[in-house]
């Protein structure tokens, strides 16, 4: 299916604790404005009330009725039945709300909900990082071709999504691709999002910089004091991200051990990668023992930094070579070079996000 030349309409939702942001999707863009709406997040009848609203105002200033509503919510939730257990930012929908099927008999038409990494890992395979790696790559006259992603994002918290083979893989429930609830590395006792998030960026600034946490400047700012852009404790902002990229870079290996693909960095603290990515690199292209003192490789892949220009001709290059098929005089190409490749969201979140809960709807309506 040819998303960005699909004359359908969906509509979509960006669900955040603050604020709902509704937009609609045609021919893989958004067409005009975005309804912004209070959440209402300790106010299920006026979160409701919001929810339909919002949908309804851009019914009607759209050409055309749209053929099903899609969209990011956050969990947990039972997905596929369209059901919200969310008690975190959204403490209204505690116990269990069925708004999907609240929807879908609202407006007569099929819902669709998903987890923002889900639907961030959709769009970053369809439109995103995904297909601009297979482009450069047959551009560049390789054999190599990708089709699985990995897809994690980086903000307040620490979300994750796979594609696989071209379909969103969201598990028997919903929970696929949670990688939040990973092992910590700098602290095993802890998961990873505790030091993969908004607030482990601030909080590692704040000891190695002396400070009350509550006084710690935002992950931005921190950036900037990094980047030497800003005045403020230098070394404190590079270990920050330092350890943020060793927490997301050794669960990022464990992940792509199972799921043999591409990875994509998305979210607030993406923007942030010229700090972490190098020890994010450095973790998952580590070694590990043997019980008699030997080392092997964390993976079995060589992993490549996509954000870096220089990283990109070894990259497409591979060990692409020519070899002959046995009993015959025909050659073929071939790259036996494994290769992984990390790079950040080449839509940004949002979009992705957007594009990925379109998509899914067409998807579906089509199967």
């Amino acid at each position: 299916m040819n998303y960005d030349t699909d004359e359908r309409i969906v509509l979509t939702l960006d669900a955040g604790g603050t604020n709902f942001a509704f937009s609609a999707i045609q021919r893989g863009k958004k067409l005009g404005e975005s309804v912004i709406l209070p959440a209402e997040a300790n106010d299920l009848d006026a979160s409701l009330n919001n929810l339909i609203s919002g949908f309804q105002k851009l019914i009607d200033q759209l050409p055309q009725r749209p053929v099903a509503i899609s969209f990011a919510f956050p969990g947990p939730a039972d997905y596929p039945r369209g059901v919200i257990y969310n008690v975190g930012n959204l403490p209204a929908y505690k116990g269990g709300v069925a708004i999907g099927p609240m929807l879908s008999e609202h407006f007569k038409m099929p819902v669709y909900l998903n987890n923002d990494g889900d639907l961030f890992a959709y769009g970053e395979a369809i439109a995103g990082l995904l297909p601009d790696v297979n482009r450069r790559l047959e551009e560049a006259g390789s054999p190599k071709r990708y089709q699985n992603l990995f897809a994690v994002t980086l903000g307040t918290g620490f979300g994750g999504g796979i594609v696989f083979n071209g379909q969103l893989l969201t598990g028997d429930n919903s929970a696929g691709g949670e990688i939040w609830t990973a092992r910590n590395k700098v602290h095993p006792e802890a998961f990873a999002e505790e030091g993969a998030s908004a607030r482990a960026v601030q909080g590692v600034y704040a000891n190695e910089a002396g400070i009350d946490p509550a006084t710690a400047p935002t992950p931005a700012e921190i950036f900037e004091i990094g980047m030497g852009q800003a005045a403020g404790n230098q070394a404190a902002a590079k270990k920050s991200f330092e350890t943020l990229g060793e927490v997301v870079g050794d669960a990022l290996a464990s992940a792509m051990m199972l799921l043999d693909g591409l990875a994509v960095i998305g979210g607030g603290l993406a923007g942030a990668a010229p700090l972490f990515m190098p020890r994010l690199m450095q973790e998952m292209n580590s070694t590990m023992k043997s019980y008699s003192g030997g080392e092997v490789n964390r993976l079995s892949q060589k992993v490549y930094d996509l954000t870096d220009d220089a990283q990109w001709p070894e990259f497409l290059k591979g060990e692409s070579k020519e070899i002959t098929i046995p009993r015959s005089d025909r050659k073929m190409k071939v790259d036996p070079l494994k290769r992984i490749g990390v790079g950040t969201s080449t839509l940004g979140a949002n979009l992705a996000t957007a594009i990925g809960a379109y998509a899914f709807a067409l998807q579906q309506m089509t199967e």
